[in-house]
C-alpha cells in the first residue's frame, strides 16, 4: 500500500512495491497521503515513487470485473484523482522507476516533472489494445500534457517508450541510471519548494482548466 514520508521540505510518496494498481483501498491511501502533504504548510514539493520493476500498471481490471456496478464511480473517482495531483499547490516529480501503464501513466502525467529510468521499463497506454476507449477528461490530460504528435501515436498505437525515447518525444524530462531516479527527482523537486502555495495552485487551475472541467465532471 501507499506510503508517505518526507526528506526535509519533500515529501515522497511511495505507491507500493507491487503492481500498485488503482482500486479503492489504493485509492484511500493515496488521497489520505495528499491530505496531508496539502495541509503542511510554508516550502514544499511531492516526489511520486515507487519499489521495484512497476511504477504503476493502472486500474485493478480483477476488481473492476467482479465490482462491474461500482465502474462508473469508480472511473469518476480516478478521474477526481488525477485533477487533484494536477493542480496540486506544490511542485510535483514523478520518479519513474519502473513500468508506467495505462492510469498509471496519465498519474505520472499529472505531475509537474517525470524523471524515468533510462535502461528498463516501459511508459504506455494500452488502451487500444485491450479496447478500453479514454474518457474525454484523460484524452484532455494527455493532450494538454503531450507533444500533439506523441499524444496522437501513444493513444493510437499503444507504443511503449523506453526511456531515450520517453525524453526525445517529451514525456518525461529526464532520464537516467536506475540509481539516479529517486535522486534526480529530489534534486528537482527540492530547487522548486519555494514556489508551493497558492499562486501556483492558481496557475495550474487556469493552465490546465480544459482538463480539469472534464477530469472534474465526467460524462
Amino acid at each position: 500500500m501507499p506510503t508517505l514520508t518526507r526528506d526535509g521540505d519533500v515529501f515522497v510518496l511511495s505507491l507500493g512495491s507491487g503492481e500498485n494498481r488503482f482500486n479503492p483501498d489504493w485509492l484511500d491511501a493515496v488521497d489520505a497521503h495528499l491530505d496531508t502533504v496539502e495541509a503542511a504548510e510554508g516550502p514544499r514539493a511531492l516526489v511520486t515513487t515507487a519499489a521495484g520493476k512497476i511504477w504503476s500498471n493502472g486500474l485493478d481490471l480483477q476488481w473492476l470485473m467482479a465490482n462491474a456496478d461500482q465502474i462508473p464511480a469508480f472511473g469518476a473517482r480516478v478521474e477526481t484523482l488525477f485533477a487533484r495531483v494536477l493542480v496540486l499547490g506544490l511542485p510535483t516529480v514523478a520518479a519513474l522507476q519502473g513500468h508506467a501503464f495505462g492510469a498509471g501513466a496519465m498519474l505520472a502525467l499529472a505531475h509537474d516533472q517525470r524523471v524515468m529510468r533510462a535502461d528498463r521499463g516501459f511508459f504506455c497506454f494500452p488502451e487500444v489494445d485491450i479496447q478500453i476507449p479514454f474518457s474525454v477528461g484523460m484524452s484532455d490530460l494527455i493532450a494538454a500534457k503531450l507533444p500533439v504528435r506523441t499524444a496522437h501515436d501513444a493513444m493510437t498505437t499503444g507504443r511503449r517508450y523506453g526511456g531515450a525515447d520517453s525524453t526525445a518525444e517529451g514525456i518525461v524530462d529526464e532520464a537516467v541510471d536506475e540509481q539516479s531516479v529517486l535522486p534526480a527527482a529530489m534534486d528537482r523537486a527540492r530547487a522548486l519548494t519555494p514556489k508551493a502555495g497558492e499562486t501556483l495552485g492558481t496557475i495550474k487551475e487556469r493552465r490546465y482548466r480544459t482538463a480539469l472541467a472534464e477530469l472534474r465532471n465526467p460524462a
